[in-house]
């Protein structure tokens, strides 16, 4: 048996190896990728390595950090399985030196799952019985085109035996033999698999009594597409109408394509007395083996990468969504739309605290439209609201007539709309009932339409990211993936974000790097019972929150007038000593205005380069430079760099729209084929990707100028083009 090479993944080899494979592909440099997995390996998060190690990554973002943790085990799961391949096929006694070169050459699961094809142990088959029965000999006469002076037949004759009783039957055992192997070539694989990625065709058809009732699938009643035409948003589409047994879908590969793959490593041999045979076995082989096979591998390609394409437009308007910024200094009245149930009103002060809750009936079938505007206009009085936030839910619109009624004699009062997706998922969550366990659920859902404007982030953490709809076909795609996709888009906007640790809700601080929920419940605890944290030394006193723990948070927890003006910016404990000598070289006073401290660091700056001032403090240019920043614009919110939500004081009706106005909108959601853009009307206008600007991108939350294309009230559309 032959020794096999040592494949650990945590050889020293290994991860030079990857780190070379990984930065071909993000087009980085090695030794970034190196430092990356070396980070990752010692327990850092994501946003901690993004942060504080930019001196080691060479500043690579959160974005190509999970990029590299992804792929690292992604090249770790493959390393396993070639060293469990290998293993089988050397228990075997069957490995070679040039397959185990091959297995160890494999560059993805399919090509090693190819080459250990001929060896995977199989339940029992057609082939395998006539192994059983001794025609492996005579296969091999078929497979190699053997020449003889005898006809296949007469060579058959000699394999008959008790188990095999006609000629017939030995040559077909024999075929049977032939096409498996066929079948199972590594190369023929490849071969055919290429060629159907890109050529093979796509048809869909309905299932015959199908119930469709809606006619969701109808585009695919009838419908023929090749493979690499397909857009992930179709194939997920089809997937989701075969499913529900609406769709019947088959992939055709050309016959040109898979008899070229076979006969590139199984020609007939018009001089050999076997050519009948292989043919037909390679009719077989095709039929019965290779392209049902292949049919399942471009099946299940087409669906990872359509739902890759989905978590990641997930990711992306989930990025959107959360980076929104807030609407600070606002005494926000929100009201969660309804017809029978009523409108359910909340109103929250410029700190999030719930002032009052309650139900007006404007719409059918009660229609107090009079009464509630009393209402309102008494609360608005009353408590000082500055902003009314309105649900997109059902009764939106006609309530945006109330709200656009009610501010006309209000100056100074504005409304807008706001997505309330999982707003009714969090109402009935042990988070809500623990914030607020006097209310019903449908009045905490008013509260949290009204605290989502004051601070997205902070209220939208509150709820699982799925339940957020910000995509298409969320439940289609493979729920663990997204998840964790979704869950590293919160963690990476909360901690570039920052979070004051004595207001956040545990929600929030589960997400801050190295914290988790059991140590967020455990921080909240310590917060209550001792009051707010005045230094960041603090945070090791609450129990669990040990040095790694420490060291991962530290930088993202702020404390606002604490007893360290240090602790109110993202400048890391660990590099106070550094901040300090940075203060003294610029003869900064720890109790410095702002704009004292503008002023020392313009100075500082003109004084001396930066690489020379790391130079002299001892430091990285990349610390020093965020140091700088920090000092000048501490704690500074990110968020305040986006443009500010679209806040309204009339509203519109498609009647009142024309070709050619130009509005501003504020983009709902971002999919394949363009964007949906909320221009104050009932329906959401759609930008499609044709309409947009070349290299356009665009993301949830931002906010354009469009250009009225087409409306057509009937149907319920209108048209937009970007125009900003």
């Amino acid at each position: 048996m032959i020794k096999l090479r040592p494949h650990s993944p945590e050889k020293e080899s290994s991860v030079t190896e990857y780190s070379t494979i990984i930065a071909q592909a993000l087009k980085i440099k090695p030794s970034q990728t190196a430092a990356a997995i070396q980070l990752l390996d010692e327990g850092n998060t994501v946003p901690f390595i993004a942060r504080y190690r930019k001196e080691m990554t060479g500043t690579l973002d959160e974005e190509q950090l999970r990029s590299i943790q992804s792929e690292v085990d992604r090249l770790r799961t493959l390393d396993e399985r070639k060293a469990a391949v290998l293993a089988s096929i050397n228990e075997q006694g069957k490995l070679t030196p040039e397959l185990e070169d091959k297995i160890c050459k494999a560059a993805t699961l399919t090509a090693v799952e190819d080459l250990y094809a001929p060896y995977k142990p199989k339940r029992r088959t057609r082939a395998s019985i006539a192994r059983e029965k001794g025609l492996q000999e005579l296969a091999e006469f078929i497979i190699n085109q053997s020449r003889t002076s005898e006809s296949a037949e007469k060579v058959a004759e000699g394999f008959l035996n008790e188990q095999v009783l006609t000629i017939e039957d030995a040559l077909a055992g024999a075929r049977d033999i032939t096409a498996e192997t066929i079948s199972d070539h590594a190369d023929v694989r490849r071969l055919t698999r290429e060629r159907a990625l890109q050529f093979a065709t796509v048809s869909v058809e309905k299932v015959d009594g199908a119930k469709d009732e809606k006619r969701v699938y109808e585009l695919y009643y009838d419908y023929e597409n090749r493979v690499d035409k397909l857009h992930p948003h179709q194939v997920l589409a089809i997937d989701r109408g075969e499913s529900d047994e609406a769709l019947r879908v088959t992939v055709q590969v050309s016959e040109r394509d898979w008899l070229n793959a076979i006969h590139s490593q199984f020609c007939p041999d018009p001089h050999s007395p076997f050519s009948e045979q292989l043919e037909l076995a390679i009719r077989d082989s095709a039929n019965r083996l290779l392209l049902p096979a292949i049919e399942r591998d471009v099946r299940r390609e087409l669906s990872v990468n359509a739902q890759l394409h989905a978590i990641r437009v997930f990711a992306d308007n989930m990025r959107g969504l959360l980076n929104q910024p807030p609407l600070a200094g606002h005494v926000i009245l929100g009201l969660d739309p309804g017809f029978r149930t009523g409108c359910k009103v909340a109103v929250v002060d410029t700190n999030g605290k719930l002032l009052h809750t309650g139900t007006i009936y404007p719409h059918e079938p009660q229609k107090k439209w009079i009464e509630a505007l009393e209402n309102l206009r008494g609360l608005i009085a009353r408590l000082n609201v500055t902003l009314i936030s309105i649900g997109n839910g059902t009764a939106s619109r006609e309530t945006e007539h109330l709200a656009a009624e009610l501010i006309k004699d209000l100056p100074g009062v504005k409304y807008i709309i706001t997505n309330e997706a999982g707003a009714s998922v969090y109402s009935a969550s042990p988070l809500a009932r623990q914030e607020m366990p006097d209310l019903d659920v449908s009045l905490r859902g008013a509260a949290s339409i009204a605290r989502r404007v004051q601070d997205p982030l902070a209220e939208l953490v509150k709820i699982d990211p799925r339940s957020i709809g910000v995509g298409l076909y969320q439940h289609d795609v493979d729920q663990g993936l997204l998840k964790s996709t979704l869950d590293g888009v919160v963690e990476d906007v909360v901690n570039r974000v920052g979070v004051n640790v004595n207001s956040a809700s545990p929600a929030l601080l589960a997400y801050v790097a190295g914290i988790g929920p059991k140590l967020a419940e455990k921080m909240v605890s310590y917060r209550d019972e001792n009051g707010s944290f005045t230094d960041r030394t603090q945070f090791k006193k609450v129990a669990g929150l040990g040095p790694r723990a420490f060291e991962q948070s530290a930088g993202f927890l702020r404390i606002r007038g604490g007893k360290n003006t240090l602790d109110a910016s993202a400048i890391h404990p660990e590099s106070y000593p550094v901040a300090h000598r940075v203060m003294a070289r610029a003869g900064m006073a720890v109790d410095a205005t702002l704009t004292e401290r503008r002023q020392a660091v313009e100075k500082l700056r003109a004084e001396i380069t930066p690489e020379a001032l790391a130079v002299e403090l001892g430091c990285g240019v990349h610390t020093l430079t965020d140091i700088l920043e920090q000092l000048v614009r501490p704690g500074r919110d990110p968020r305040q760099d986006a443009p500010t939500p679209i806040l309204r004081g009339d509203v519109l009706k498609m009647e009142d729209l024309a070709e050619g106005m130009k509005l501003k909108g504020t983009v709902r959601n971002v999919v394949d084929f363009g964007a949906f853009v909320d221009i104050g009307v009932k329906q959401d206008g759609l930008v499609h990707r044709s309409q947009m600007p070349f290299g356009a991108v665009l993301q949830v939350a931002d906010v354009i100028e469009v250009e009225i294309i087409k409306v057509e009230i009937d149907r319920g559309r209108i048209s937009l083009r970007l125009t900003s």
